[in-house]
């Protein structure tokens, strides 16, 4: 008998990323994958650079320079930091050292794919949770948790909706949770988010030893290629992250561009302004030509054309002019296409193209 896979990875359904190229070979503008359209801090550019003579070496193996950056920027303790290879890493690990078989792992139902997968390839039950009006609802999650809960992700502001929920929301999910359930706040997109009400999550791991905070330097910091993310945990959660990941988890590449990109915050505010501006021009365009978006915080917008049949019709017709945007049937939003933002004139591209 051949070898066997643990039966529930069988289950899984493989995470598809966004297309790269368009029908016909023409010039590709992608807005499939919430990538920056600015690329990263020149300063990040320049730390990857002057590293190419030292590949031989491994990296440092705690990412040190990398966590202390991080933690003068955000004004936190660079010990209960760890990195990974994306957020996506940390993700598997947690499921990894706090689920396994007969465990459940809840995530809302138009979450970020890879909660499901990762559970799934621990042997855990993933448990989708009705969202409602687009959005994390706290009531659903509490009542979806039973004595099998080992943890609950939450991405805030959530991918591919857009929408976020309000700290004292997430601080009463806290709360009504059990002390045993782990809550890991993925916030992939945070460093978009301008509005008061928000948190990051970092003070809600600092209000006890059972939350953990996941974040990205693939979206604003633009370094997706280099595949670097980190997790803020309590010191218990941060010795365990530190006990499963490999000891050269991170290359060195990785560490000192992203050391560059968190401290370049002159560059960071930049970048969430522009976006800003692209959220008002989407929106106000969108309307103008009578197609519903939704509410967005994040670095792309959730678009929505009514039936199945529309939404084809638009991102074909988007493909066919070389812009790749996102559908998502797979996140149950068939009439949806997600859109990532551009430049200006890539922003006014789309519009023409959906005008037209």
């Amino acid at each position: 008998m051949l070898p066997q896979p643990r039966k529930s990875i069988l289950e899984i359904q493989p995470y598809k990323g966004g297309l790269s190229k368009a029908k016909g070979g023409k010039k590709v503008l992608k807005l499939s994958s919430n990538e920056t359209p600015w690329g990263p801090s020149p300063k990040a550019i320049e730390a990857y650079q002057n590293c190419a003579n030292t590949l031989e070496r491994y990296p440092d193996g705690g990412a040190t320079i990398l966590r202390e950056a991080i933690g003068k920027v955000y004004g936190l303790d660079p010990a209960k930091i760890v990195c990974g290879a994306g957020s996506d890493e940390l993700i598997s690990f947690l499921c990894l050292a706090y689920a396994e078989q007969g465990d459940e792992v809840i995530y809302t139902e138009h979450g970020f794919l890879m909660y499901k997968i990762y559970s799934l390839g621990v042997g855990a039950s993933p448990v989708s949770v009705p969202e409602k009006d687009l959005k994390t609802n706290v009531d659903n999650i509490l009542k979806a948790v039973t004595a099998k809960t080992k943890i609950v992700f939450i991405a805030n502001p959530n991918n591919p909706t857009g929408s976020y929920i309000a700290k004292d929301e997430i601080i009463r999910l806290r709360r009504g949770l059990p002390e045993n359930v782990l809550l890991v706040l993925d916030g992939a997109y945070a460093e978009y988010v301008t509005e008061s009400d928000y948190t990051d999550g970092a003070d809600i791991v600092d209000m006890g030893e059972n939350t953990v905070m996941t974040r990205t330097f693939s979206k604003i910091y633009g370094l997706s290629s280099l595949r670097i993310g980190w997790a803020y945990c309590p010191a218990s959660i941060a010795d365990v992250l530190n006990r499963v990941r490999g000891p050269f988890n991170v290359s060195t590449p990785a560490i000192l561009a992203a050391a560059e990109a968190v401290s370049d915050t002159a560059y960071t505010a930049r970048m969430v302004e522009e976006n800003n501006k692209a959220i008002a021009y989407m929106e106000k365009e969108l309307a103008k030509i009578g197609i519903k978006t939704y509410p967005t915080v994040a670095n792309f917008i959730l678009v929505d054309f009514g039936s199945e049949n529309e939404a084809n019709a638009a991102y074909e017709k988007l493909m066919n002019e070389g812009i790749i945007v996102r559908p998502v049937g797979n996140y149950g939003l068939g009439t949806a296409l997600r859109i990532t933002f551009g430049k200006p004139e890539e922003n006014e591209q789309v519009i023409k193209v959906l005008s037209s």
